[in-house]
């Protein structure tokens, strides 16, 4: 008779929620693509309307495969590959801005590729800093005490921050400036020392902004729309259209107005406005129900993560979701200036649609109980404060899993 086979280890609560809401906003993502762009590709004579769709469903297929592979491998095979990654990002970023390499979009120089084929360097260095802080932030807990050992953090996203300010992209910029900061309080960082840092970041992205002509008539905008409604306005103005036109269960899946040669970019940044116009408050209540799943579990994933490493890589992932998220909302109801940033999961963009959901995979890993064998810098001895000396020994949850066994991720 032949034995019987082990049974399969259940996934936690955590990993079906996070599993259920992305699997879900990728679905609402294909049809809301669909809806937004067909119609003005239709009426362009550029197809059957169903070219950003087809695109949209490719990506995220790409996507969902890299999405098991980080979240089946071992979170120490992530921290190897950290550093490769950095620079891989570091070089793609540098030769965006090389004549002939790089590809300009409505005025920005953010694309390495050809044709449909294109890649977007910032949104892959967007998660090559969230594991970069990550490791430094694990392997060296002194930061907490000692905020000087920040430097090298803050020196390696400074430089990214201003090849990325050069393309120009100050939504990218935004949101790692956000994500680093949720992964540094997470760290135990003393909040006086963020506040100061806020308040020169602050500064300086206001002087960036202040700096060109059309980003201070963005800002001036935002502050007032309706009264730049044909110029530096527009796109905020019919935005807001759209979301005011749907009501509470909105026109119709497909009946938007909008999106019909009055609201730039529909099918990326302004995604959510046609949600709202034709699936209605009830439509955008939805959406921010799911990101609020992944805000919940992801949070949860946290807490309980094992050792420090795996705990600030799930408080990284979600935040770096739902910094962009937020970013994102706040721009389409009006609440901040244009960034161009899109809507995770769900706006059309083949980079960042494949970039989180990989990184979703990495969250998935440390629910499913992902532990990383970090070494930790030793402490020297003059600052002990008493205590006894770290001796380089492990991440404190790698050593925990060894005491009790090794759980490993599975798909």
């Amino acid at each position: 008779m032949p034995p019987a086979a082990a049974p399969q280890r259940s996934h936690p609560l955590e990993y079906n929620i996070l599993m259920t809401a992305t699997l879900c906003l990728l679905a609402a993502g294909a049809v809301m693509v669909y809806s937004a762009s067909s119609a003005r590709t239709l009426l362009q004579g550029q197809g059957d309307g169903s070219a950003f769709l087809v695109k949209y469903v490719m990506y995220g297929a790409i996507g969902l495969v890299v999405m098991q592979v980080t979240a089946r491998r071992g979170l120490d095979a992530v921290i190897r590959a950290t550093g490769p990654l950095l620079a891989l990002s570091f070089v793609l970023l540098v030769a965006v801005k090389l004549p002939g390499v790089g590809v300009t979009v409505n005025g920005a120089r953010r694309w390495l590729g050809a044709g449909p084929l294109q890649f977007q360097p910032s949104e892959l260095m967007k998660l090559a800093l969230v594991l970069y802080a990550c490791k430094l932030l694990a392997s060296r807990p002194r930061i907490v005490h000692e905020p000087r050992l920040l430097v090298p953090l803050i020196s390696v996203a400074a430089c990214a921050c201003l090849l990325i300010a050069s393309q120009p992209d100050l939504g990218t910029m935004l949101v790692i400036g956000f994500t680093l900061t949720a992964l540094l309080v997470a760290a135990g960082i003393p909040i006086r020392h963020l506040v100061l840092a806020a308040a020169v970041l602050a500064a300086l992205i206001l002087l960036y902004a202040l700096i060109e002509p059309y980003r201070r008539a963005r800002l001036t905008s935002f502050l007032d729309p309706w009264a730049n409604a044909g110029t530096s306005g527009f796109q905020s103005v019919q935005g807001q259209i759209a979301l005011g036109s749907g009501g509470l269960l909105g026109r119709g899946l497909g009946h938007s107005v909008q999106k019909i040669f009055y609201l730039p970019e529909a099918h990326t940044d302004f995604i959510l406005a046609i949600i709202g116009e034709e699936l209605g408050v009830v439509g955008v209540s939805a959406v921010l129900f799911l990101y609020g799943l992944i805000a919940y579990a992801g949070l949860r994933v946290a807490k309980a993560a094992r050792g420090s490493y795996a705990k600030l890589l799930a408080t990284g992932v979600t935040s770096l979701i739902l910094c962009q998220g937020c970013l994102n909302v706040f721009t389409v109801l009006g609440l901040a200036p244009l960034t161009g940033v899109p809507l995770p999961f769900l706006s059309y963009g083949s980079t960042n649609l494949i970039v989180l959901l990989a990184a979703m995979g990495l969250l998935l890993n440390v629910a499913n109980g992902g532990v990383a064998h970090l070494k930790v810098v030793a402490r020297p001895q003059g600052s002990t404060h008493g205590k006894r000396p770290d001796r380089g020994r492990g991440d404190g949850g790698a050593r925990g899993a060894r005491a009790g066994g090794r759980r490993r991720a599975s798909g």
